[in-house]
C-alpha cells in the first residue's frame, strides 16, 4: 500500500518535469449532464497522457548503473510513451512491448523518443510477460505498467493538483484499467479529503476491476472488447486492487456507444480532443442512470487521461453515428 507521503514525495521529484494541467469547466457539459462539470485535461500532458508522471516518478528513482542496463515495459502505447520519454531525459536505453495491431500513432510517438518498439500478443498479459522474460534474462529494470509503488504514487500526484485547484470538489471520475491511476487518486484523495468521491469508469467490454470490486476479490476476464484500448486489462493489479478495494466509493459501467459520443462533444464543445479511453469519464456524465443522482449539481471532476489518437482512427470513430 502506498501512502500520502509517497505521492508528495513523487510531486517533489517529478514537478519540474511535468505539466500542471489546468482545470477546465465546462458550462456545456454541465448544462447538459446536470452536475457541475470540471475537467482534468491530462491530455494535454507532455507525452499527450497522465502516464509521464507514473514512469518518471520510477525511472528518477533508478541509480545510473540500474538505468544504463535498458528499461522495458508492456504498454498499450501512453504509458510506452511515458516510458519511452522519460528514459530519454536520463540517457537511458528503452524497449516498450505493444501488442499486435496496437495504435501506430503511438509506436511511432515511442520511437520518436529513441525507444524500440516490439509487438507482441493481443492481451496485456501477453506484452507484460515479454516484458518480464526481458527483465529477467537481460538485466533490464522493468517499469510496470501500473503495479509498481512509484507508478501509482505519480499517477497520484495529479489529484493532488484537483484538491489544490477545487476545494469544494464532490466527486473525481477515473478510467479504470490495471488501476495504477485509480490506486494513485484514491490514496491522495482519501487521506486528505475523505469526503470527495473516487469512482472508476469502465466499459461494458472490459470490466475487470469492476467485476474484481463487487466480488471483492480480483477476476479475471477472457474476453476484453473494447475501443479504450488504454484500459484493456485482463485483471486489476496485485498490488493496486488492495488500494482500490480500500479506498474506491464505487465502479460504473458505461455502453461502448457513448465512448466516440463523448468524444465527439469534448471535441466540439470544449475543443479537447480525448482518445477513447480518456473519453470514458466524460461518458459516464452523460449517460443517463450512470452516476448517482445525490451528486446532480455538484462540481463533478473527469480525468480526461489521454489525447494520443491517430488522424485516421478519428475520423473513423467520429465519422460513425454519434
Amino acid at each position: 500500500m502506498i501512502a500520502l507521503k509517497d505521492i508528495h514525495e513523487a510531486r517533489n521529484r517529478i514537478h519540474t518535469f511535468v505539466h500542471r494541467t489546468r482545470l477546465e469547466r465546462s458550462a456545456a457539459l454541465s448544462d447538459m449532464s446536470g452536475f457541475d462539470v470540471w475537467l482534468k485535461p491530462e491530455c494535454m500532458q507532455r507525452t499527450g497522457s497522465f502516464k509521464i508522471r507514473g514512469a518518471l516518478n520510477r525511472i528518477l528513482s533508478l541509480s545510473p548503473e540500474e538505468g544504463s542496463r535498458g528499461i522495458v515495459t508492456g504498454s498499450s502505447g501512453n504509458h510506452g510513451q511515458g516510458v519511452a520519454c522519460a528514459s530519454k531525459m536520463r540517457g537511458y536505453p528503452a524497449t516498450i512491448v505493444m501488442p499486435e495491431g496496437g495504435s501506430p500513432a503511438k509506436a511511432d510517438a515511442i520511437r520518436g523518443y529513441g525507444a524500440q518498439v516490439i509487438f507482441c500478443g493481443t492481451k496485456s498479459d501477453d506484452r507484460l510477460a515479454l516484458a518480464a522474460k526481458m527483465r529477467d534474462e537481460q538485466g533490464m529494470t522493468m517499469v510496470h505498467p501500473y503495479d509498481d509503488p512509484y507508478v501509482m504514487a505519480g499517477q497520484g500526484t495529479l489529484a493532488l493538483e484537483i484538491l489544490e485547484d477545487l476545494d469544494d470538489a464532490a466527486a473525481v471520475l477515473v478510467p479504470t484499467g490495471g488501476c495504477g491511476l485509480i490506486a494513485g487518486i484514491a490514496t491522495a484523495i482519501k487521506e486528505t479529503r475523505p469526503d470527495v468521491k473516487v469512482i472508476g469508469v469502465e466499459p461494458v467490454g472490459s470490466d475487470s476491476t469492476g467485476r474484481s470490486f463487487h466480488a471483492g476479490k480480483r477476476v479475471r476476464l477472457d474476453v476484453i472488447d473494447t475501443m479504450a484500448d488504454g484500459i484493456r486489462a485482463s485483471i486489476p493489479g496485485e498490488l493496486t486492487f488492495p488500494v482500490v478495494h480500500k479506498y474506491v466509493d464505487d465502479m460504473v459501467l458505461i455502453p461502448e456507444n457513448s465512448i466516440p459520443m463523448a468524444m465527439k462533444l469534448i471535441l466540439e464543445r470544449c475543443k479537447i480532443l480525448a482518445e477513447p479511453t480518456g473519453a470514458v469519464t466524460t461518458a459516464a456524465l452523460l449517460t443517463p442512470g450512470v452516476l448517482p443522482d445525490s451528486l446532480k449539481g455538484k462540481k463533478i471532476v473527469p480525468i480526461i487521461s489521454g489525447g494520443n489518437i491517430a488522424l485516421y482512427q478519428l475520423a473513423e470513430i467520429l465519422g460513425k453515428k454519434v
